[in-house]
């Protein structure tokens, strides 16, 4: 059993963008968004794409949180439609992660004094 199930895939001509709504089941509460285009863009090989999380719900009483994606084979045509808050707030988070990992790469690679 597959942790992501595909409720929605539709392929909008009129926008030149694929919709795809799914359910994480499993990660009610601890699914953050870089993670949830990880995932998106591995389950439906989705590589080379843009891949705009737009909404991510948790359910009341249930560990399950249904996601709405865009996939756009342009970023130009993304940035044109999409909310530009959406793309700052995703550079945000990517810029955390990366001083995150840099942060703790610096402490591994320190070397401990014995005396």
């Amino acid at each position: 059993m597959s942790i992501i199930q595909t409720i929605n895939d539709v392929n909008n001509a009129f926008l030149s963008r694929r919709e795809l709504i799914c359910n994480f089941t499993g990660l009610g509460g601890k699914l953050k968004k870089l993670e949830a285009i990880d995932m998106i863009t591995k389950e439906f090989k989705l590589s080379g794409k843009v891949v705009i999380p737009i909404r991510l719900k948790t359910h009341v009483g249930k560990p399950l949180v249904t996601g709405t994606f865009y996939v756009y084979d342009d970023e130009k045509l993304a940035k044109k439609h999409v909310n530009p808050v959406i793309f700052e707030r995703l550079e945000k988070s990517k810029a955390k992660l990366a001083e995150a990992t840099a942060a703790t790469e610096s402490v591994e690679e320190k070397p401990e004094k014995t005396e």
